[in-house]
């Protein structure tokens, strides 16, 4: 199948889940939506749990290509670090998914496929890769801080930049994902609060 009507699927599943719990979500329906037969939704998945876990690692992916996107923007290093806690609060509050996935909470409306790996018979390597490990809170704070400290200091850096940068780093996902379980006030400031755990000459 092309990447591109996996995808669909993928939307497909999305879609529905925003209408419905996943429970109530029938694989005849995600693949009529998407305009293939049934036959190519389960050769493509294998099951409804497959198609939840592929769904789950799409959206995960998602996630961290803002954080990316935020990281690689314009302006200094406190200013980039605002834009990934900016990018992961707005990000949780549109997808649920991501929400549950950054808090380890998931209603009982989501799929809640097992984090660890499944063993996987499927001959699509994206289909391998969503049974692989999905992250869990910890691996999104793992990876998260990781990518920043080594945007934030560049190809050139020693390893004694990399480990000053480590902590505040680690601070601004914690800030994070606080932000997630207990959103703040509209306009709530998400810079001043960077500014507040993130001195200056830590970055």
């Amino acid at each position: 199948m092309m990447p591109a009507a996996r995808e669909s699927l993928l939307d497909a599943a999305y879609t529905a889940l925003a209408r419905r719990p996943w429970s109530a979500v029938r694989m005849v329906d995600v693949a009529a939506a998407a305009g293939v037969s049934r036959q190519t939704l389960y050769n493509e998945f294998g099951s409804k749990d497959g198609l939840a876990r592929a769904l789950v690692r799409r959206e995960a992916d998602g996630y961290l290509a803002g954080v990316e996107r935020a990281l690689a923007g314009p302006g200094e290093p406190r200013e980039r670090l605002t834009a990934v806690v900016e990018w992961t609060s707005s990000a949780a509050r549109e997808n649920a998914l991501i929400r549950a996935m950054l808090t380890g909470c998931w209603s009982e409306r989501l799929p809640a496929p097992p984090l660890a790996a499944v063993p996987s018979a499927s001959s699509v390597p994206a289909q391998r890769r969503a049974d692989g490990p999905l992250p869990t809170p910890r691996d999104f704070v793992r990876i998260v801080r990781d990518r920043a400290v080594a945007v934030l200091t560049g190809p050139t850096a020693t390893c004694a930049d990399t480990a000053e940068l480590t902590r505040p780093c680690e601070m601004v996902v914690r800030l994070a994902l606080s932000c997630v379980a207990a959103p703040p006030a509209e306009g709530g400031g998400m810079a001043e609060m960077v500014r507040a755990v993130v001195p200056r000459e830590a970055v």
